[in-house]
């Protein structure tokens, strides 16, 4: 729980006006949807389908203490005077600087998080690496744009020690203006692919955007990336202020490196350069997750905790939900559920990653369930098209395809002798493709699941579940 005085909110949102007699009244909690309002909390109601001013008096009815507004709305003059009552110019503008000043109060450690894909993997492996030395706080679910940042920030207790900010974006300026919000200590980008590319137009523009994370960079602060990314080098801005860089990757040449990867279904081991001996294990797959938890890994030393603990932290952590999740399946097949989104390098891993794996059984099959990948623009039939070079029978005994921009990928795995009558596509009859699936799985098969989230894969994985039936 935070507290927060109202003259002290006031200050920090720059107030046009506020109600004085309540000046040294006290906030509990800052929520800017009404029906999640509980006693003493301060609403900010912000423009979405509709004004959040429509909500203040539920609000107030929920038992908001302080409310902050920047026009007349319904009802405003029968507000209850014991409701401070803030009027700012920008609600939106307002919330973020109270989340600015609430972190100055923190006697804490901040870590920003960016990148094409892995940033939320490597957030959750970084606040792992921290957990049990330090009080971590860290961004859940997708809570990493204009509004969830600054409520992650306003959300951590008084006793945070280490803030682990994600911070996603979909065009320039939006991650430099995070960053100037949180001013992290230290900041992380974990790759450059091709998200967003439709507002960004080339990974170039998708480069600077990223590096964007150093604008708030404090002075004498480390930034953390991928040795291995030339665009990041060549686009590193120059700051009148200095910052330290730190390389990691798969290369002996990388400040920090791993090495002797090793992998089976379930989890991934591999050594350090820090401490050679020591094994660390990560209980999820793929070389790509062994470079996330390499910046986990680089947080933490800087931080002062050792690679032992690290090590031991790192072999518990929990993911966020539906990524890269082993589900027990109908007629004992295995469901790697890969749902939470998609892009073209994220897919590209986890198909490379998933047809490696040994099978459960020799009468056991791999079946891919792939569905569009959103927001690639004019970019988006060459991306899908290119992940056929990744599928081939001898690893994928079917492949099912939901979407409309997936009929490229369709056309192409047909050009290239992929089985006609293995390939199933869908144009937008998901259901269709939930019962096709429903009287094709057989025993033993592993079944990898994957697409945008607006795609609505998750259906499909609930669908298929071993228990299905008894969570009806």
């Amino acid at each position: 729980m935070i507290t927060l005085r109202i003259n002290t909110i006031a200050r920090a949102v720059h107030a046009i006006d506020y109600t004085s007699t309540l000046a040294h009244e006290e906030v509990t909690g800052v929520q800017f949807d009404s029906r999640a309002v509980e006693p003493g909390d301060l609403f900010v109601p912000l423009q979405g389908e509709r004004d959040g001013h429509d909500f203040i008096e539920s609000a107030i009815a929920q038992g908001a203490k302080a409310v902050l507004f920047s026009h007349s709305f319904d009802g405003m003059d029968a507000i209850d005077p014991s409701v401070a009552m803030i009027q700012v110019e920008d609600t939106l503008a307002a919330l973020q600087d109270l989340a600015h000043a609430y972190i100055q109060t923190l006697d804490a450690k901040v870590v920003a998080i960016t990148g094409s894909a892995g940033k939320t993997t490597t957030k959750d492996m970084t606040a792992a690496a921290l957990s049990g030395v330090f009080n971590v706080h860290k961004t859940e679910g997708n809570y990493n744009n204009e509004i969830g940042l600054p409520m992650t920030i306003l959300s951590a207790p008084a006793d945070t020690e280490v803030l682990v900010l994600e911070m996603g974006m979909s065009g320039p300026h939006e991650i430099s203006l995070l960053s100037k919000i949180a001013e992290p200590d230290i900041a992380a980008i974990t790759m450059i692919g091709e998200s967003h590319i439709e507002f960004l137009g080339s990974r170039d523009n998708i480069a600077k955007a990223k590096l964007e994370i150093v604008d708030g960079l404090k002075d004498g602060g480390t930034l953390i990336y991928p040795g291995d990314e030339p665009l990041l080098a060549e686009y590193m801005p120059e700051k009148e202020t200095t910052f330290e860089q730190l390389h990691v990757g798969l290369d002996e040449d990388e400040d920090i490196y791993a090495m002797n990867i090793e992998n089976d279904q379930f989890e991934t081991r591999f050594n350090v350069n820090l401490s050679p001996e020591e094994t660390l294990t990560l209980p999820v797959v793929g070389k790509y997750n062994v470079r996330n938890a390499l910046i986990a890994c680089a947080v933490a030393y800087l931080l002062g905790v050792s690679i032992e603990s690290i090590a031991e932290n790192l072999a518990n952590f929990q993911l966020t939900a539906n990524r890269m999740q082993w589900v027990a399946g109908i007629h004992e097949s295995e469901i790697l559920n890969d749902t939470y989104n998609a892009n073209p390098s994220a897919m590209r891993q986890i198909i490379d990653t998933f047809g490696a794996l040994p099978k459960k059984a020799t009468n056991g099959r791999r079946l891919l369930v792939l569905a569009d990948m959103l927001e690639l623009g004019e970019f988006s039939p060459a991306l899908h098209r290119e992940l056929g070079d990744h599928i081939d029978f001898e690893r994928f005994q079917g492949v099912y395809l939901l979407g409309h921009e997936m009929r490229t990928l369709a056309e192409y795995l047909i050009d290239n002798n992929y089985p006609t009558d293995a390939l199933r596509y869908y144009e937008s009859d998901l259901q269709q493709l939930i019962t096709d699936l429903q009287a094709d799985v057989i025993p033993y098969d592993q079944i990898l699941v994957k697409g945008s989230h607006g795609m609505q894969l998750i259906d499909v994985v609930n669908t298929l579940k071993a228990d299905h039936s008894s969570e009806a």
